[in-house]
């Protein structure tokens, strides 16, 4: 009987714990399954994020083309000024180059024209020298014709500026 009681206690002590293996393992499972419930719970919550960040990213990328393109325009448009501006400094320095020949043109002419009007002036100076001299010359040899000039006539008389005779 003693051997049944300790077989029955035994026994009785397998069961206890068997009963709370049984309880442990059914606390385990229940954690387990709300670990297991959060987690997926989580995973969604992080999925939603990541379709969100994916969507969010595809509206990025949209922009950065939308952005890019305008880039490359804005870029070509560049490009064109610098070769316009390119074009008009050159077309500024031939300007310039055409301006100092026309200035040094100008300035030759006005020194010619300076030249010559000194020239007219010394030529004229002279001329109106040979002039004087000329008419003195006449004058003289117009007193000298007077002089030998018959003063009894009235042409004559004329010619050499005295009065007419009142007769």
């Amino acid at each position: 009987m003693k051997l049944s009681i300790v077989f029955g206690g035994l026994s009785v002590a397998a069961m206890l714990l068997m009963i709370f293996q049984a309880v442990r393992q059914e606390l385990n499972l229940r954690d387990l399954k709300t670990r297991m419930l959060e987690n997926s719970a989580q995973v969604k919550i992080k999925e939603e994020g990541i379709a969100e960040m994916k969507i969010k990213i595809k509206e990025i990328k949209e922009r950065l083309m939308i952005v890019n393109t305008e880039m490359d325009n804005l870029r070509k448009k560049k490009a064109d000024s610098d070769k316009s501006a390119q074009e008009l400094d050159k077309s500024l320095e031939t300007c310039n180059t055409e301006k100092a020949e026309v200035v040094k043109k100008k300035t030759d002419r006005e020194d010619s024209i300076a030249k010559l009007k000194a020239d007219h002036e010394i030529a004229k100076k002279t001329t109106e020298g040979d002039i004087q001299s000329l008419k003195q010359q006449i004058l003289d040899r117009d007193k000298a014709i007077c002089a030998f000039a018959d003063t009894t006539k009235e042409e004559a008389r004329k010619l050499c500026g005295l009065p007419a005779v009142q007769k």
